[in-house]
């Protein structure tokens, strides 16, 4: 059932090779969230281990867990004991060679409320997601939880509005982002800053395209390059919560970890729908070219 005003959690934590470990203080942290009021909290993208995709190993492959292992039901366990919704970032193996970065989202019971496997893949420089994921099969469908309806989505698919707006349509109550994003140490300051500044308003853009509440939680800190061909990744935090006009809520540092509780209008995105109504002015009888890969 939505509710009214929703109190969300935002973990935004430095990651070492210690998985026990960076487990072990995601688990404080939700803890200490749910003391102070928080009724959902997400993480951010692969949160239990390094950023293991700036590197194409088979190896990296054994970090991979069921859905259903110890290593998920860890979360479902802290979701029922801290009557809070968790949204979790996974390494799924779904089969011998088959895998998905997956997200799972945990209901305040602790029971599993439905997963979301990333459907766009990115395949770049210290990005090489495609050598390991498979695009996601279960669409862009909302997970119903006892706080709402939540459109989560993972990183990549956070530049396309498509995937946006098709939770939207589907009835979402709020976005959700679970993120890796940051920069490579060879780019100009300057460009830098306009990769993040990018990053935030397409989110931002999201948020006032579709009258919703966006929220998107980033690694941060540096990780280092295990192949040592480039000097890793500095991941620019910066995690935030945008209200239904692209407003700031909360914003994190981009150098340091971040856990906080940020109060968010539900009712808002009736009330800036019926002033901005996107959805009702849409040329739904003009839109096939949507589909295709380009227009010739």
């Amino acid at each position: 059932m939505k509710k009214d005003r929703l109190k969300v959690g935002i973990i935004q934590q430095h990651n070492t090779a210690d998985i026990a470990d960076n487990r072990r203080r995601i688990a404080e942290k939700i803890i200490r969230l749910a003391a102070d009021g928080a009724e959902l909290i997400v993480n951010q993208e692969l949160h239990d281990s390094l950023y293991f995709c700036q590197t194409e190993n088979v190896d990296n492959c054994d970090l991979a867990v069921d859905v259903e292992s110890e290593a998920a039901t860890f979360y479902a366990e802290l979701a029922r004991k801290t009557s809070t919704v968790i949204v979790v970032s996974l390494f799924e193996r779904r089969a011998p060679g088959l895998y998905h970065n997956t997200a799972v989202v945990y209901d305040s019971d602790g029971s599993k409320a439905g997963c979301y496997r990333k459907m766009h893949i990115p395949d770049d420089p210290a990005y090489y997601e495609k050598f390991y994921f498979t695009p996601g099969d279960l669409g862009f469908r909302p997970i119903d939880t006892s706080v709402g309806r939540l459109g989560v989505l993972v990183c990549w698919d956070q530049w396309y509005p498509e995937a946006a707006r098709l939770m939207a349509l589907a009835g979402a109550d709020m976005l959700i982002y679970p993120t890796a994003i940051g920069w490579e140490s060879s780019d100009a300051d300057d460009e830098k800053m306009r990769q993040r500044e990018a990053w935030i308003t397409v989110q931002r853009g999201h948020a006032i395209a579709n009258g919703l509440p966006v929220v998107a939680v980033n690694r941060v800190g540096h990780e280092p390059d295990p192949s040592g061909a480039t000097a890793g990744i500095q991941f620019w935090g910066s995690s935030f919560v945008a209200g239904p006009q692209g407003e700031f809520i909360y914003r994190a540092p981009d150098d340091s970890e971040a856990c906080a509780i940020v109060d968010v209008d539900m009712r808002r995105s009736e009330q800036v729908r019926r002033w901005w109504p996107f959805l009702r002015d849409r040329r739904i009888d003009a839109y096939g070219n949507i589909t295709k890969r380009f227009i010739d």
